[in-house]
């Protein structure tokens, strides 16, 4: 894989990242470098050169693809919001797929829909008790502690395959604020949300390899649950009309693209 090929893979995994129903992880998987990648942050004092080496490429598209694909989706998100959330709905809806047959990879149990209800139940209280979190959150939404539980989120949805953290960032309210501050080049919140994304990966690439290695369907269904949760926060509802019809269209359109690229993961 040269240099180009490896750059090209980190732009569309950088892309992902920040795009809320799409997982930088998931991605990672069906390039194929997604092994690679919890190996090598799991285990940093093993092949450090060969392995920084490999990653740099990757590393750069990364940062390119975010710093690139936030400006459009923060326009877009601006001016047409309810597209955009129709969308991201499509898209996540699309993944389920994929992390489903990542959980069942290892064999199915009936026990690993227990924490799936309950992660999913949980999810959903949570959207209909407090439904003005948003508002709270935004408003201490600068403060250096959050900013940095922000990247952690962000880091999550990176080593997490089937994860979007823009899901979570928009269900927790804030996904604009850090969408704005990648966008505009905002140094301190950058600073602050490298911080958190650093450290989550760091911690997260161990964690999750051993709760895989230990309860590898346990924890996928986890994780089915509250991201098939937090998709409710996102769905702006629907009324009988032209415009919510073409809106619904185009859920069904991502949602097919997203498909798309599990069926290419299985190919490979």
């Amino acid at each position: 894989m040269n240099f180009v090929s490896r750059f090209l893979k980190g732009l569309a995994i950088g892309a992902a990242a920040i795009a809320p129903g799409v997982s930088g992880g998931a991605l990672a998987v069906i390039f194929g470098l997604y092994d690679k990648m919890t190996n090598f942050i799991a285990h940093l004092n093993k092949n450090f050169k060969e392995n920084l080496i490999f990653f740099i490429p990757i590393g750069i598209g990364c940062a390119v693809g975010i710093l690139m694909f936030s400006r459009i989706i923060e326009f877009l998100f601006l001016n047409y919001e309810i597209e955009v959330r129709y969308a991201f709905v499509g898209l996540m809806l699309g993944t389920m797929p994929t992390v489903v047959n990542e959980a069942n990879k290892k064999g199915f149990k009936q026990k690993y829909l227990l924490p799936f209800i309950i992660t999913f139940v949980l999810t959903v209280i949570v959207i209909f008790l407090e439904g003005n979190s948003v508002s709270m959150i935004k408003e201490t939404a600068a403060n250096p502690v959050h900013v940095i539980f922000y990247g952690i989120v962000l880091g999550f949805g990176t080593i997490v395959p089937g994860i979007s953290a823009s899901v979570l960032l928009m269900y927790l309210g804030v996904y604009e604020l850090v969408i704005g501050a990648i966008s505009n080049l905002q140094i301190v919140l950058i600073f602050y949300l490298g911080i958190g994304f650093i450290l989550s990966v760091l911690l997260f690439a161990k964690l999750i390899s051993l709760l895989f290695e230990k309860a590898y369907g346990y924890t996928y269904y986890t994780i089915l649950g509250l991201v098939l949760g937090s998709i409710i926060s996102i769905f702006p509802g629907f009324k009988i009309s032209s415009y919510y019809l073409m809106n619904s269209l185009l859920l069904i359109l991502c949602c097919i693209f997203t498909c798309s690229l599990s069926r290419f993961s299985k190919s490979r």
